[in-house]
């Protein structure tokens, strides 16, 4: 009877063994590893535009999100650890992208409803890429039958949804309504346009690149660095 049970046993162990070696799992280590780079990227960002924000309960949601984004890193941190790997960041371009382009729409806002409704595109448009990113590696997680690691992820999925959620409500209750109603200052837009050449690309997000053990620049209250850190380049082409 034994002996049954181990030669039933032996093909599922096969099978694990395999998974743990595919192509799939590759892929699904590397876009952990850039969704890692991605929330430590936010846990930067996100303070600026709480600083940025005038309406309270924008400045709430943030504020919760933060929190929320910062719990998010150390559960990637706990999914690598499940993996027996080492956690590791791989710039997401991405995410980057999505930085860089919130800090630019910021500064071409006038303070206030018009600011706070750019603000909030500009998060939405972070939440939508990140419930993308976390749906696929939860599929990814399913088929590669890692359990633990889909319990984990999807805590995060849901997290994202509702942060999403979240911030409809709050630019449809007033936000949107209020800068609907402001009326342009052709004056300040004027001036704003003649400032823009020189001053936009100084203010916008400088993201770079660490190894794994590296120190972290202090963030600046004017400018948001990210300095997330990434895994060595000679390291990465093993994936």
């Amino acid at each position: 009877m034994q002996t049954k049970n181990k030669n039933k046993q032996r093909p599922r162990e096969e099978m694990v063994a395999t998974m743990e070696s595919s192509k799939l799992m590759q892929l699904f280590e590397r876009e952990l590893k850039d969704i890692y780079w991605a929330e430590k990227a936010l846990v930067k960002a996100i303070p600026k535009m709480i600083k940025s924000a005038t309406s309270q309960d924008l400045v709430q949601a943030l504020e919760d999100h933060l929190m929320e984004t910062e719990e998010q890193v150390e559960r990637l941190e706990e999914i690598f650890e499940v993996l027996g790997k080492r956690a590791q960041a791989k710039k997401c371009e991405a995410m980057e992208g999505l930085i860089k382009e919130a800090n630019e729409i910021m500064k071409e806002c006038d303070p206030g409803s018009m600011r706070d409704a750019a603000i909030i595109s500009s998060a939405q448009k972070v939440e939508h890429y990140e419930i993308a990113a976390y749906g696929t590696l939860c599929a990814f997680a399913e088929t590669l039958e890692l359990e633990d690691v889909v319990g984990l992820l999807q805590e995060t999925l849901e997290e994202e949804k509702n942060a999403d959620e979240t911030l409809t409500e709050v630019a449809l209750t007033a936000i949107n309504i209020e800068a609907a109603e402001e009326e342009e200052d052709e004056d300040v837009e004027e001036d704003e346009d003649d400032e823009e050449e020189d001053d936009t690309d100084e203010e916008v997000e400088n993201l770079t690149d660490e190894d794994e053990g590296g120190e972290e620049d202090e963030e600046d209250d004017e400018e948001v660095e990210v300095n997330v850190e990434e895994e060595p380049k000679t390291k990465r082409r093993g994936l």
